[in-house]
C-alpha cells in the first residue's frame, strides 16, 4: 500500500477534483454524461480498472450524473492509488461527456 499523501496534495495534481467535505481524507468529483447509458458505460469501465488495481471507488449515480469519492481505506486517507484511479477516470471521461465533463 502506498503512503498517505492527503486530499489537498492529490487535488493539486488533478483537474476538477476537490477534497471531500465529510471530514474524511478523500477526493471527490461529479461527472455529467449525455445520458444514463453513457454514465453506466463509464461506471463499467471504471469497475474493470478498479478490479485490475484492487482499488474501488465509492460512488453514487442518478441518471446521467456520477458522483465519485476516492480514498484508500487501509491507509485511512488519500494515497497514490487514489491519484492513479482519478487519472484513469479523467482519461476516459472525455469521450463520454458533453462539454468538459464535470461541474
Amino acid at each position: 500500500m502506498d503512503g498517505n499523501i492527503g486530499a489537498r496534495a492529490a487535488c493539486a495534481a488533478l483537474d476538477g477534483w476537490k477534497p471531500g467535505e465529510d471530514g474524511r481524507d478523500a477526493i471527490v468529483k461529479a461527472v455529467l454524461f449525455h445520458d444514463f447509458s453513457a454514465a453506466f458505460a463509464f461506471m463499467t469501465r471504471v469497475a474493470m480498472q478498479a478490479e485490475a488495481m484492487g482499488h474501488h471507488p465509492e460512488w453514487f449515480n442518478v441518471y446521467n450524473r456520477v458522483e465519485i469519492l476516492l480514498t484508500t481505506h487501509d491507509a485511512d486517507g488519500v494515497t497514490d492509488l487514489d491519484v492513479q484511479m482519478a487519472q484513469f477516470i479523467d482519461s476516459i471521461t472525455g469521450d463520454l461527456t458533453p462539454g468538459n465533463g464535470h461541474d
